[in-house]
């Protein structure tokens, strides 16, 4: 089980960059992680460079790490384990104070899950 909050944003930063490519790495400092596509998309009224995916960001009590496919394909995600969900607060953002190697492997599989989605649909 990792406690350590520097493990485990090292951790999900892994699993996210994992993916790149498809994905493109938008933002990589202290403060944050992000992912996006690499295709021109519409995302709300505007036109960006590469449709947002998510992003892993350090706390001063846990990490969060904000998924945005939960968000866009809520329905493809309703299985996630109750250990999974007791981190989820809002739609997309996980609050992540200690992560077991059953938990690493859900996000992962989370993560792969929410690529193939947004390839289907022409996102990345």
């Amino acid at each position: 089980m990792k406690t350590d909050l520097t493990e485990i944003q090292n951790t999900l930063k892994g699993l996210m960059r994992a993916h790149v490519p498809p994905l493109q790495i938008r933002k990589d400092n202290e403060n944050v992680f992000e992912l996006a596509g690499t295709i021109e998309a519409m995302q709300g009224k505007q036109k960006v460079d590469g449709y947002y995916f998510g992003s892993v960001v350090p706390k001063p009590k846990d990490i969060r790490l904000y998924f945005f496919p939960i968000y866009t394909h809520v329905t493809h995600f309703s299985s996630m384990s109750d250990a999974l969900k007791k981190f989820l607060k809002g739609k997309s953002c996980f609050h992540i104070k200690k992560l077991s190697p059953e938990l690493e492997e859900e996000i992962a599989q989370m993560i792969s899950l929410g690529v193939e989605l947004y390839k289907n649909d022409g996102l990345i």
